[in-house]
């Protein structure tokens, strides 16, 4: 038998791919409903047609093809740790009892080959028809790929040193209807995948590699923020006011209290709150909805963390984001070294900071600060191909420039900084210059990763602040905020100096698993509805 590393290069030799359909999906070529199927005589719906029959066969022999449990000795991954060094022709006493889906099968007559596969590794089956009894090994020859099995064995090695198991019962757990994407090509349409995210997983190492790297960012985040002193809190995704961040919120209704109410648009308002309340040091991670555009970059429903911590300004925070970012890529992939655009980038190394507006004058060639005319940013803008919304002042147009000229420039790790007050609205002014705060966004790839501030602490300027959002939400600009009392009512009681951060954790899952596009690190992104 071939070694472990070189099961995927057999052909499928199943009977049933070979006798009755081809085991592939529908893609992008093929019938993507049941109705399209029969209509164009796609081998899909008698296929399923012949795995339904199988099931009404089972029961009625006294079989239950979906059986309510399973009780494994070991996971596959737990199998191969233990018994993965056996010499080659090695035959144990050890017995286990192991659960996965059939990848592959290979009859050869009195002896039957699979490949099952759980949740973390793969294993072949050694089934002999002297061992397993007639009953048992005609049982066998009747599953399918996809099947989920169950299976009692003992430990052993092939004469060419692939670990197996040699089967002395197999039980079917879970009878698969329809059969399998085809493994070597997947699911070729880049839609299906997504929507059928499930089947995309059985076949795609890939795609499933995304999401252990999601899972290993995630928890490095949490354990580096504990070993900080950080407590970890959850606040509410149901707002009366949609502030935070300037975005369209979702609007939905809440019948009990005859009130409208918005999902939440960012963590921000509700955290501060809590250092406001002496709590000092909080995170949370949390899905956050904005009602905008869906893109490779954006999804309506994404994952933030938003971090606080008193007695701090923007330079501890863009600290704690290096190492935060920095950690997980070591935690993630077992390097800080990730490739951007062909080049390798260690994370490790010190990043750079440059200031939005010097950017935007430097791509520009022309002289751009927040205190110049507004025709006179406008003119600019023109000049580079910017559209001015007549509400606007000097700063959200130098914010549009920069943009438009100088985000996509932006290859390694960069703290871009110093935006202007009229966009930090939360932000506190710079010490040295009333016209910018002490802000700053994390940019990699030419895509926003991360923001954050030293916080505006002061009500009656957080006031006139808040003021001037609902004059600009007024005058049309929809993304801008509104008057939150209540957090107005808090400041009141006094929060200390306070530097805050927000990290999109999507976003920098896309860096280090190497992807370009959002929807390959969430499970289930949204799509239009299927036609």
């Amino acid at each position: 038998m071939p070694s472990h590393r070189h099961l995927h290069g057999w052909p499928t030799a199943h009977r049933y791919h070979d006798r009755r359909v081809t085991n592939q999906h529908p893609t992008d070529s093929e019938p993507t409903t049941d109705d399209d199927a029969a209509a164009a005589g796609s081998g899909l719906a008698a296929e399923r047609a012949r795995r339904s029959a199988r099931v009404g066969d089972l029961r009625a022999a006294g079989v239950e093809p979906y059986p309510y449990r399973f009780d494994r000795s070991h996971t596959l991954a737990e199998a191969r740790s233990t018994w993965g060094a056996l010499d080659a022709g090695t035959e144990t006493d050890d017995r286990v009892s192991v659960a996965g889906r059939v990848m592959l099968l290979r009859d050869t007559g009195k002896l039957v080959f699979a490949t099952v596969r759980d949740r973390d590794d793969e294993i072949q089956l050694f089934i002999s028809k002297a061992v397993i009894g007639d009953d048992g090994f005609a049982e066998v020859k009747e599953l399918d790929l996809g099947d989920w099995v169950g299976v009692d064995g003992h430990i052993m090695t092939t004469r060419k040193g692939e670990l197996s198991v040699k089967a002395d019962r197999v039980v079917l757990l879970s009878k698969a209807i329809r059969p399998l994407p085809d493994k070597w090509h997947g699911l070729s349409d880049t839609d299906t995948r997504f929507r059928q995210r499930y089947a995309d997983l059985i076949v795609n190492a890939e795609a499933r590699r995304h999401f252990e790297v999601r899972h290993a960012v995630l928890s490095s985040f949490r354990r580096t923020l504990a070993d900080e002193g950080f407590i970890e809190v959850e606040t509410p995704v149901l707002h009366t006011e949609a502030g935070g961040a300037h975005a369209r919120p979702f609007t939905t209704h809440h019948n009990a209290l005859d009130m409208d109410l918005y999902l939440r648009i960012a963590l921000e308002l509700h955290l501060k709150r809590l250092i406001v309340g002496g709590m000092e040091r909080v995170f949370e991670i949390g899905r956050i909805f904005r009602n905008e555009g869906i893109s490779t970059r954006h999804n309506p429903e994404f994952t933030m963390m938003e971090l606080y911590q008193a007695f701090a300004d923007w330079t501890d925070v863009m600290a704690i984001t290096e190492k935060l970012i920095t950690t997980a890529a070591r935690d993630a992939l077992g390097t800080t070294t990730v490739s951007i655009r062909g080049t390798d980038i260690d994370l490790s190394e010190p990043w750079p900071r440059i200031s939005m507006v010097g950017a935007a004058a430097e791509a520009t060639g022309s002289d751009l600060h927040p205190s110049m005319p507004v025709a006179d940013a406008a003119r600019v803008a023109s000049d580079v191909g910017v559209s001015v919304h007549p509400s606007w002042g000097a700063g959200k147009i130098i914010e549009e420039i920069f943009e438009a000229t100088a985000e996509s420039t932006i290859v390694r790790p960069t703290f871009v900084c110093g935006h202007p007050v009229e966009i930090s609205p939360l932000a506190r002014v710079d010490r040295n210059d009333a016209h910018i705060t002490e802000r700053f966004e994390l940019f990699v790839d030419g895509r926003e990763l991360a923001n954050g501030y030293s916080e505006l602490n002061d009500p009656a300027e957080q006031r006139a602040r808040f003021e001037d959002e609902q004059a600009a939400k007024e005058a049309g600009d929809a993304e801008r905020g509104t008057v939150d009392e209540d957090y107005l009512r808090a400041l009141e009681y006094g929060m200390p100096p306070t530097g805050g951060l927000g990290i999109g954790m999507d976003r920098v899952t896309m860096m280090l698993a190497g992807v370009d596009s959002i929807r390959e690190v969430i499970l289930f992104p949204t799509l239009r509805p299927e036609a």
